[in-house]
């Protein structure tokens, strides 16, 4: 335990008595979502990413100290262990170092050396290795020549004896990790076109770049052109100077058999240590590349899922499309579907002016505010047309562009036939993206978190952990913001930490058949939800119009009694947080405490006392709200528009390694450049801006054959 934690807190840069104290609440069978927000004296205030980089260290290193159990087990029954093999076994920082100090001992498939092994060819390859000046090999060789051993010459025996020492070499754990520390440092990925075609990968046609420099998103490019048979890619290292290091180790300079080694040596490494080297080291900058490509993806999701709500509008879904015509529907400020229809302003029908009659009226009938516009196909000529409708509109209407990435999927779920089993397929995608406006989180849990679509190859790394990581990204965004248990669908309710998918399906048949539920106690009614469950949950449950005013803030039951007491201590009680007034002299009395004494009178960590202030001080609040709100439009830009140096402002639409994809009003998002982001250098674009940010940008290029813009943010004002 200690060895592990004091690895994790190196790793991580915390304190060895924050990981300890984690462990052990994770242990404990405690969520990640409900250690971040109720133990944070025990953790020191760990965040939930720090909290997930932890949990998954701790897994890995328990998943390396069981194989290495397994390893010194197998090793142990062959009755090979050493004192020193042991040790180095021990000290294996990474599984690929004890997979390489197990490599001679496991079992084999046939090969060269084995077939020399059963020859009896062992003990000749130790004479070789043991390189006396006084033994004349080829003599003592003949001594092996078997013809029922299929040994028919003194050349066969040696070659035999070499293949042996050749296995030897390759399976030598100091010198693979000798040769990978080179290659680390030297080596360089060397890409060549395989066809004369063009294609998405042209840059790589004649390309290198050293492979302790190349970023995650060129190696997953290079993957996927290799993949698709456009490019070749091999490791270029020092060759010379790695057979240098071997030979120095191996071979004595005075030796007859110094030419027999010196040619199995070039040929244990180009036969078997390159092969697998080049592997190992192509697998582990995939694994690297994919792990910050995952990364990027759960920032980029997470950004989304806590986009801004627009509350109290009726809105209108418009899904655009060409020969199937545009799907509309209509609903109201609480999410309930009100109308639904098809319109045909694109292409081929063009019907301009029946669109328009049959939207204004839908306008003016329902008071529709709102207009989410799917970004998908046919977006910006639905755009140009919604546009103009508004200006003829009576009612003060504005639009906004929304991903629609995902609402396929969404469409034809089971969970769509069973919240809509009378709506066609086709108009479900438009109720997704009008809800998607009003309470992108709410929605956004409906679907794959896959399917989100702001990330970069999110379909080339390895899909088991996307999904993991991609859960973690939900529930953390679910939890930070808490759920209205009598409102809340079950997707919505199966991210709270501690409910699973049953156990949201029984709160909404509970709710269904009790009504709404008063106080969160009433969760213990709720069947397979028991004492565990309910004291992860509580805390992210809120109860409107219920029986306890502290159960629309984030104050977990156990500090109900600290809450109380607190607000006895500034002169009220619970129910004055319900009244506006009081609220405000609530806040004020709140914010004059003095943390330290407070948390000493009551008895309370101060960070969990701050906490119980700020909730106290905003009950309902929803942290969303601080988020940047989408940009409402009434009017729309065509390409044709742009002039280098224009000024616009934007929203984030995806950032990725290399920088950020800006919806800027014009069919395709402009690029900003990393390298335009700012004056200083730049590490990661992430540090600089976030899915959902509104940014202003300056036009710098227009490429108008290609449809592509690109963006800069430097010395914008």
């Amino acid at each position: 335990m200690d060895n592990l934690a004091k690895q994790i807190a190196t790793d991580l840069n915390i304190k060895e008595e924050q990981v300890k104290n984690t462990i052990a609440l994770i242990d404990e069978g405690n969520t990640i979502p409900f250690i971040a927000r109720y133990r944070k004296e025990v953790t020191g205030g760990l965040s939930d990413e720090i909290l997930r980089d932890l949990g998954e260290k701790l897994t890995y290193l328990r998943n390396l100290e069981q194989r290495k159990e397994e390893v010194k087990k197998s090793i142990e029954n062959q009755g090979k262990m050493t004192e020193e093999l042991e040790k180095q076994i021990d000290n294996a920082k990474i599984l690929a170092e004890v997979e390489d100090i197990y490599r001679p001992y496991k079992q084999k498939k046939r090969t060269r050396a084995t077939i020399a092994k059963e020859k009896g060819l062992e003990p000749l390859a130790e004479v070789i290795k043991e390189q006396r000046k006084d033994v004349n090999i080829e003599e003592i060789a003949k001594e092996y020549i078997n013809e029922e051993k299929q040994i028919n010459t003194v050349e066969e025996a040696i070659q035999g004896a070499l293949d042996i020492i050749a296995e030897e070499i390759a399976d030598n754990a100091k010198y693979r990790k000798q040769i990978k520390r080179i290659c680390y440092y030297e080596a360089k990925l060397v890409t060549k076109a395989a066809k004369e075609e063009k294609s998405n990968y042209e840059m790589y046609y004649e390309f290198s770049e050293k492979i302790n420099k190349i970023p995650s998103h060129r190696i997953l490019a290079i993957n996927r052109g290799e993949k698709e048979e456009f490019l070749k890619v091999k490791i270029e290292k020092p060759e010379d100077k790695i057979l240098d290091n071997i030979k120095k180790d191996m071979i004595k300079k005075e030796s007859p058999v110094k030419n027999y080694l010196d040619s199995t040596i070039e040929d244990s490494f180009k036969r078997l240590i390159e092969p697998s080297i080049d592997r190992e080291i192509r697998a582990d900058l995939t694994q690297k590349a994919e792990e910050q490509a995952i990364k990027v993806f759960g920032k980029n999701a997470k950004q989304l899922l806590l986009g801004a709500p627009i509350k109290d509008l009726v809105v209108m879904g418009f899904d655009p499309a060409y020969r199937t015509g545009c799907k509309i529907a209509v609903i109201d400020e609480t999410g309930k579907l009100l109308a639904t229809t098809t319109v045909y302003p694109t292409e081929p029908q063009n019907d301009i002016q029946g669109a328009e009659k049959e939207l204004l009226k839908l306008i003016d009938k329902y008071n529709i505010n709102m207009i989410a516009i799917g970004n998908g196909t046919a977006s910006r000529e639905s755009e140009m047309f919604v546009a103009d409708l508004i200006q003829k509109s009576q009612r003060d209407v504005h639009y906004a562009i929304v991903s629609e990435a995902g609402a396929s999927v969404y469409s034809a779920s089971k969970l769509a036939s069973k919240e809509y089993p009378d709506i066609n397929v086709s108009l479900r995608g438009a109720i997704s993206i009008a809800r998607r406006l009003q309470d992108p989180l709410a929605e956004l849990v409906k679907i794959d978190p896959k399917a989100i679509g702001v990330g970069q190859y999110q379909h080339d790394v390895n899909q088991k952990r996307l999904t993991e990581s991609l859960v973690a990204v939900v529930e953390d965004a679910v939890n930070k913001v808490g759920v209205d248990v009598n409102t809340a669908t079950p997707s919505l309710l199966g991210y709270v930490a501690g409910i699973n998918k049953t156990i949201a399906e029984n709160i909404v048949k509970y709710r269904d058949e009790n009504g709404k539920l008063k106080q969160r106690k009433d969760l213990l009614k709720v069947p397979k939800l028991g004492n565990v469950a309910f004291k992860q949950c509580a805390g992210f449950i809120r109860i409107f119009d219920g029986e306890n005013p502290l159960e629309i803030t984030a104050v977990h039951p156990e500090s109900y009694e600290i809450a109380e007491e607190l607000l006895k201590t500034i002169g009220f009680n619970k129910k004055d947080l319900l009244n506006k007034e009081t609220l405000n002299k609530i806040r004020e009395e709140l914010s004059k405490l003095n943390i330290k004494d407070t948390a000493v009178k009551l008895n309370v960590g101060e960070m969990t006392l701050q906490d119980i202030i700020q909730e106290l001080s905003k009950p309902g609040r929803d942290p969303r709200e601080e988020m940047p709100k989408p940009i409402l439009r009434q009017d729309v830009l065509k390409l044709e528009d742009l002039k280098e140096g224009m000024v616009l402002t934007g929203t984030v639409r995806n950032v990725i390694d290399f920088g950020a994809f800006v919806d800027i009003g014009v069919k395709h998002d402009g690029l900003v450049h990393i390298s335009e982001m700012s004056d200083s250098y730049v590490k990661r674009p992430s540090d600089i801006v976030s899915v959902g940010d509104i940014v202003k940008v300056k036009v710098i290029d227009i490429d108008y054959d290609r449809q592509k813009v690109k963006l800069s943010m430097k010395d914008v004002k």
